[in-house]
């Protein structure tokens, strides 16, 4: 099937008991035990919950995946993943991934014992030479987070196979939709599910899928026993979301390319950062790699003061620290999304204070540009 039309008929639009054209939520904790000296799939919500485990089996149909695992949020999927690893590896990840990624290798694992290292993935020799003895995983993100640089992915996951390296692709700005990494030689995929899987601003949510059984069950274990899980509840909005993804991420990209365009026009703009320009590095290889540019972009204002004063005079966008809703929302890196990196990093990196961080939402294109023209005038 094409991938608009698995997001609907993937083994769970309806359900086998009654025939309902929807995921039933068993909000319960806990289950009858039909014979105590047997185990039985459904005993306790936090191993495994009949909704949770649809939105588990509907993300791995998505990415290709032998399992998927559904998290409390998008960071609870991200530690239970880099979780896999032990004391004294090595983690070789892009320098510019989401600064949540970033901040939980350098304080939280590093206190475990585990070392990482940034490196620029869109230079896949870089990659290899950063590639040591004790390196384990390869983690990635293509578009990057905030900056839309391009990794190479059939590149770089080839050079992680190559070393015996477990390879993570966070394809939350593309989704499944646009892109698939366990295709391209992936071990592990993450989502946060918050964003446009979910679509509504209205749930907190992550999703894990393993390329292997085996992975998977490793994986298994870190998810319930850490239990970072989300509640039914939680499980139905990402389904539900989920369906409507194709029309939401076709009509958010037109908007945003629409958007990009725009921007590259205006006086006050110094740079725009959006993978269907021409002239974005990595375009080509993007475009080879993925079926879509995606609703994500990001721009530079010539000055700190227009920057803030965007801000202040934007009305349609929202001011806030996400992504992949309905509406647009507009935030700044660096006080929200990479506001723990160091100072010197974020400015080497080109994380400056004059950018800023767009998700096209679904308003109509004329209407925002209107609006961000006012906000920067």
């Amino acid at each position: 099937m094409n991938r608009g039309t698995l997001l609907i008929h993937n083994g769970h639009d309806r359900d086998p008991a009654t025939g309902a054209l929807g995921t039933t939520i068993y909000q319960t904790s806990t289950f009858y035990r039909k014979k105590i000296t047997e185990m039985q799939e459904f005993d306790y919500s936090r191993g495994a919950n009949p909704t949770r485990k649809v939105l588990e089996e509907t993300i791995a149909a998505l990415e290709g995946g032998a399992k998927g695992y559904a998290f409390g949020s998008g960071m609870a999927a991200i530690s239970s993943v880099i979780g896999l690893f032990a004391t004294g590896d090595h983690i070789l990840a892009a320098e510019d991934i989401y600064g949540g990624s970033r901040y939980i290798m350098d304080t939280f694992y590093r206190r475990w014992g585990l070392s990482s290292t940034a490196v620029d993935t869109s230079d896949p020799d870089a990659v290899r030479r950063a590639i040591r003895p004790d390196t384990k995983a390869l983690y990635l993100e293509t578009p990057s987070n905030p900056l839309l640089k391009i990794t190479d992915l059939a590149a770089c996951l080839d050079l992680a196979r190559e070393a015996n390296l477990i390879s993570i692709v966070d394809n939350t700005f593309m989704t499944s939709y646009l892109q698939q990494p366990i295709a391209l030689g992936a071990d592990i995929v993450v989502h946060s599910a918050t964003k446009f899987l979910g679509g509504h601003s209205d749930v907190i949510s992550g999703l894990a899928v393993t390329r292997t059984e085996e992975l998977g069950q490793r994986l298994y274990q870190i998810q319930n026993s850490f239990g970072a899980v989300p509640g039914p509840w939680d499980g139905w909005l990402v389904i539900r979301g989920i369906k409507t993804l194709k029309v939401r991420m076709d009509a958010a990209q037109k908007t945003a390319r629409r958007l990009a365009e725009w921007l590259l026009t205006h006086k006050n703009v110094a740079a725009v950062f959006y993978p269907a320009l021409e002239g974005h590095p990595g375009r080509r290889i993007h475009e080879s790699q993925a079926s879509g540019a995606g609703a994500m972009l990001s721009f530079k204002t010539k000055t700190t003061e227009q920057a803030l004063r965007f801000f202040d005079r934007v009305t349609l966008a929202a001011t806030a620290p996400s992504l992949g809703g309905v509406e647009t929302i507009a935030s700044y890196p660096v006080k929200m999304s990479h506001i723990n990196m160091p100072v010197e990093d974020r400015e080497r990196l080109g994380i400056t204070d004059t950018l800023i961080r767009i998700a096209v939402g679904l308003e109509d294109a004329e209407d925002l540009i209107a609006d961000f023209d006012e906000a920067l005038a």
